[in-house]
């Protein structure tokens, strides 16, 4: 019998699709003749009329000519600058509907990542927002000129033009008001922009973050060099324009590079720092500290934590890739003591600093890695009852995890942003380990990103 070959997808080939599913990026995916293709705006049960636009070994991109039939849960985007910006992924998809999806997201990656029983798995329903909109307590806009008018906004997909936005229907209400001062000051004052190509002007990007609980404001203005034309009347201003105003920073990055932030930051007028609260816990967040985006969600992510990890007063835990110490202290009322480690010192700094104001005495935080400092303390013989661990999307370092495989706490917590990585991850734990459920949340609606808390206990027989 002679083997079926697959006829392979031409470039700005036109050929009707349906959608099946939606891929990890947020665009729907489609078969034709046994090749898989990827679609932006498509949604499943959609078919559609596409044309192909970058043909890959294995799978094709293709973009809507025609959609034959919408689903039923197509809704008008709100935001007017939604397609060209890219900043958002999903805002065409009703938002309930984008909850399943995100569930399914986790589910598609545990199929192709390992070899559990997924219909044996508790999977629960994706917790989601009351209202998804404005939700993003930071914004960094890029700021650039046009026809001697100032811009900031975001460059457009796969470009390098920017787009110019002036709502942005996820970001809070107060940073979209601050950057829009902030930018038509800068018009006012005529303070040159700074640009790409020539390397000539000074301001870069505009910075505006909030305190959502607290109501404080700060704004950095990232410039190309130190000296900042009209620097007093830009405070001035800043602050006549925007009462909430707490901390005014300057942060210089004059490389040639799509890194944000340079090393260089000084406060021009007012705090180095803007408080936040989460709970019951108060945060200090300077101009470089990282913070969740979206404080509402972070609160129902921390709890899942805390309810996974089911605490009695006594468990020994170690906060992994600890970062601040947020969810060490979130923990810490249920722990008998918790150890974290990052391999940033100044985010240690900010952990033992936010443990003392928040008296929490049974935390003590080290520089450095998980794996090495945990076979150092099961020598001296210190070993935890739970590891909790939120990793960057790259997911566990894998001497990380052979290090928890010999250590075998009680419990394992995993915070995962990439379900990707999370699965690959659970895979290698899997020997050990039996997943007790995933809980999915919802922190970046209208966008791809889903995170997900896995509670996985140790098999019995180890």
């Amino acid at each position: 019998m002679q083997k079926q070959q697959t006829v392979k997808i031409e470039p700005k080939q036109t050929f009707p699709l349906t959608i099946k599913r939606l891929g990890i990026n947020g665009e729907g995916v489609g078969y034709f003749k046994r090749q898989v293709v990827f679609v932006p705006g498509a949604l499943p049960g959609e078919e559609v009329v596409v044309e192909a636009t970058k043909v890959h070994p294995k799978f094709a991109e293709a973009k809507i000519k025609k959609i034959r039939k919408p689903s039923e849960h197509r809704v008008r985007p709100l935001c007017p600058v939604y397609e060209q910006c890219g900043g958002c992924q999903l805002q065409h998809l009703r938002y309930e509907q984008q909850l399943k999806e995100k569930r399914d997201i986790v589910i598609q990656a545990l199929e192709r990542h390992t070899k559990l029983p997924i219909g044996d798995l508790d999977i629960r329903e994706t917790i989601g927002m009351g209202n998804p909109w404005g939700y993003r307590n930071k914004s960094q806009f890029q700021v650039g000129e046009k026809d001697g008018k100032v811009l900031a906004g975001l460059y457009g997909i796969n470009s390098h033009r920017l787009v110019n936005i002036e709502q942005c229907a996820v970001q809070h209400p107060a940073t979209t008001k601050a950057t829009e001062a902030v930018k038509s000051i800068l018009q006012d004052l005529k303070i040159p922009i700074y640009n790409e190509k020539s390397r000539k002007g000074i301001v870069r990007t505009i910075v505006a973050r909030t305190g959502v609980q607290t109501g404080e404001l700060q704004i950095v203005l990232i410039t190309a060099q130190k000296e900042l034309p009209k620097k007093d009347i830009i405070i001035q201003e800043i602050k006549k324009r925007l009462p909430d105003i707490k901390s005014i920073v300057q942060n210089i990055n004059g490389q040639r590079t799509s890194v944000i932030f340079g090393d260089k930051t000084e406060t021009l007028e007012g705090s180095d720092f803007i408080q936040e609260t989460l709970g019951d816990l108060q945060f200090e967040l300077s101009a470089r500290t990282f913070f969740q985006l979206n404080p509402e969600q972070t609160v129902k992510l921390y709890n899942e934590v805390k309810a996974a990890a089911s605490l009695t007063g006594t468990e020994k835990i170690v906060d992994a890739y600890c970062g601040v110490g947020t969810i060490g202290l979130w923990l810490a009322g249920g722990a008998g003591e918790i150890r974290g480690m990052d391999t940033i010192p100044e985010s240690i700094e900010d952990a033992r600093k936010n443990a003392a104001r928040h008296g929490v005495k049974q935390a003590k935080y080290v520089v450095g890695k998980a794996e090495e400092w945990l076979p150092k303390w099961a020598k001296e013989g210190w070993r935890p009852d739970v590891i909790v661990v939120d990793p960057p999307r790259t997911g566990c370092d894998q001497e990380f995890l052979k290090t928890v495989l010999k250590v075998k706490p009680k419990k394992f917590i995993y915070v995962s942003c990439n379900p990707s990585t999370l699965a690959k991850d659970i895979q290698t734990l899997s020997g050990q380990y039996k997943v007790e459920y995933i809980q999915a949340v919802d922190m970046f609606p209208h966008t791809a990103h889903v995170e997900a808390v896995t509670a996985l206990e140790l098999k019995m027989s180890n």
